[in-house]
């Protein structure tokens, strides 16, 4: 009488397909990592536009031609408004985190200090933005900043650029 044989995989056909996996994921998690990166670092540019657009909101409308000193500043409703000049995942914290990143606002060079706001709080004279990776070579590859002249600048390194700009920052294209 002849016994069944049983189905399966051997010991070898296994290994051989947890070895084809293991070097399938080896090229791939480089590419992932870069994307993440660069995706990371859009949306630090992204952020950095959106803090220059609203220092110039804020100037022109509630600011009497200052700047807010801070992202929070930046966050709070004019008066008769419930909505403030930037978003709410910048402006809950002085320095917040997103997408890898850390984001300030504060004196820009030369900054003095400002008229009063229509909330009744201190502005400056000239701001300084800038966006720093979490941990440089993972979450992003280049540091950013802006000031007044409401242009990104760009460095490949763990710290923003300094102010007056120039090289080795580049603006953002």
């Amino acid at each position: 009488m002849m016994r069944d044989q049983e189905h399966g995989f051997t010991l070898i056909e296994l290994m051989i397909v947890l070895s084809i996996i293991s070097i399938i994921a080896a090229i791939a998690t480089p590419g992932l990592l870069r994307a993440r990166m660069t995706a990371n670092e859009s949306s630090a540019i992204g952020s950095m536009k959106s803090i220059t657009s609203a220092e110039i909101a804020y100037s022109s409308s509630c600011g009497s031609g200052g700047f807010a000193p801070t992202l929070v500043v930046l966050g709070t409703p004019a008066p008769g408004t419930s909505v403030g000049f930037i978003s709410q995942d910048l402006s809950q914290v002085a320095a917040p985190i997103k997408s890898g990143y850390t984001f300030s606002v504060g004196n820009g060079a030369g900054a003095a200090a400002g008229p009063t706001d229509c909330n009744g709080g201190g502005t400056i004279s000239a701001y300084y933005a800038s966006a720093t990776p979490l941990s440089f070579g993972i979450s992003g590859g280049r540091s950013f900043a802006a000031n007044l002249d409401s242009i990104v600048w760009q460095v490949n390194a763990a710290a923003a650029p300094t102010e007056p700009f120039g090289a080795p920052a580049v603006p953002v294209q």
